[in-house]
């Protein structure tokens, strides 16, 4: 089966972008200027993100107005009761065990929920949805519409230099805040959120105006195009979990350090999935924590290196990294990965178990380039 393609698949490739397959859809790993110089200008500037491949989904409530509510708190850890109209907010779908099936964002938008889901378990995350649907939920899978990602600390500005107009001004539009806004005459939907650790917005435009608004942004001063690459080192740098890699039905989210995402009323309640699991781990401290890694010299480690901790000969395996490679911001290697509790300190020296080779590497805290969220 041939792969998926955006609305601006032939914008990238006009754009010079290497195209690779990527959860089922051809997406930019790259554009010409490489992803050093795409990761370091959205941290300096702004970066241009085609992300229009991660599923955006309605739900509407049809003859009682919490029938959406109460479905996505069977499958959630999160109060829906406290997202407002004009809010969104982090979330999980997990399983019995306390495992995460996908991480995925909620917003209030007209009344109804807004979901984004990750491109690589959309297809679950709508099996599950509808596996749940209720006679007075309408689901709506919204493949009408592309999403792109401006990211940067002058992203702002960039959308007022557009002529971006919102009902509230950009200075009290703060992060996690979704409103409808007018974009080059075009009716948008922006939200100030991301996943790069920066300022920043995602746009969801008709498909039918995607290529005309991402070539008047491309054409900024500021905006730089940025690809899969750069995406991914740029969240590993915001400690920011990915699914596959962070999240799993084997990791649970006290141990990814998402424990924020786990509402009160609901951690009171002890009703959401996994729920014991989860709430044993949030009360007692998990087994094993999420933590930054700083290889020492200047060879990177990546996924699925094995970590150890002790004397040369005598070294225990203690975890392993989830995600690794260079981080452009340090200018040095980094990575982020699991270790256990008792080697999640700061400062901690491990060792890298790299294709035979040791690598020295001390634990960090986490982000590791910190985050620069607007918060009005």
């Amino acid at each position: 089966m041939d792969n998926r393609k955006t609305a601006l698949y032939d914008f990238h490739v006009a754009a010079g972008a290497r195209m690779v397959p990527f959860a089922g859809w051809d997406m930019p790993v790259q554009y010409p200027a490489g992803i050093k110089a795409e990761h370091i200008a959205t941290r300096t500037t702004c970066g241009l993100f085609d992300v229009s491949h991660m599923a955006q989904i309605s739900l509407d409530s049809v003859g009682d107005d919490k029938a959406a509510d109460a479905m996505l708190a069977q499958l959630t850890p999160t109060d829906l009761g406290l997202i407002n109209e004009g809010r969104v907010r982090y979330s999980m779908f997990l399983d019995d065990n306390g495992g995460v099936l996908d991480d995925l964002m909620i917003a209030r938008l007209d009344g109804r929920l807004q979901l984004v889901a990750n491109a690589g378990r959309a297809d679950h995350d709508i099996a599950h949805l509808k596996a749940h649907l209720g006679e007075h939920v309408r689901m709506t899978v919204h493949d009408d519409l592309s999403l792109i990602a401006l990211q940067g600390p002058k992203a702002a500005t960039v959308l007022e230099d557009l002529g971006i107009k919102l009902d509230v001004d950009m200075a009290n539009f703060a992060f996690m805040d979704i409103r409808h806004a007018t974009l080059m005459g075009t009716k948008v939907t922006l939200t100030r959120s991301g996943y790069t650790g920066e300022d920043g917005f995602e746009i969801s435009i008709p498909n039918t105006a995607v290529v005309e608004i991402t070539t008047a942004l491309a054409a900024h001063n500021d905006v730089h195009l940025v690809g899969l690459g750069a995406r991914d080192t740029l969240r590993m740098e915001a400690g920011l979990p990915l699914w596959g890699h962070e999240l799993s039905e084997t990791i649970n989210p006290v141990e990814a350090g998402l424990g924020f995402a786990l509402s009160k009323r609901r951690r009171d309640a002890g009703d959401f999935p996994g729920a014991n699991p989860i709430l044993a781990d949030l009360n007692n401290g998990p087994a094993r924590k999420l933590v930054g890694l700083l290889p020492e010299g200047g060879r990177p480690v990546r996924d699925g290196t094995i970590l150890k901790h002790g004397d040369e000969g005598d070294e225990t395996e203690i975890g392993f990294v989830s995600s690794g490679g260079f981080a452009p911001s340090l200018d040095a290697p980094a990575a982020i990965g699991f270790v256990s509790a008792e080697y999640a300190q700061s400062g901690t020296h491990l060792i890298a178990d790299t294709r035979g080779k040791p690598t020295p590497i001390i634990v960090a805290d986490l982000p590791l380039v910190p985050h620069q969220f607007y918060r009005g």
